[in-house]
């Protein structure tokens, strides 16, 4: 698993929590119901919420930097 890919989902997301159950490292959320949030410090780059959302709006991107904040990073 590569530390230089990060998921980033985008505003589209409509919160149904597939990547949450598929994240190995517990690096997702759904705070408050509204979307997904990625957990930047937790995040390996393993790509399997990418490839489970069922919306398509999970993509996985290099990570820009060292910054490891956490939320959606865009």
């Amino acid at each position: 698993m590569s530390g230089k890919r990060i998921a980033v989902v985008e505003d589209e997301c409509v919160a149904c929590g597939t990547c949450v159950r598929v994240c190995p490292v517990d690096a997702l959320s759904v705070p408050n119901g509204i979307r997904s949030v990625v957990d930047a410090a937790r995040c390996v780059g393993c790509g399997q919420c990418e490839k489970t959302c069922p919306a398509g709006v999970i993509q996985m991107a290099v990570r820009s930097g060292e910054a490891h904040e956490e939320g959606a990073v865009a």
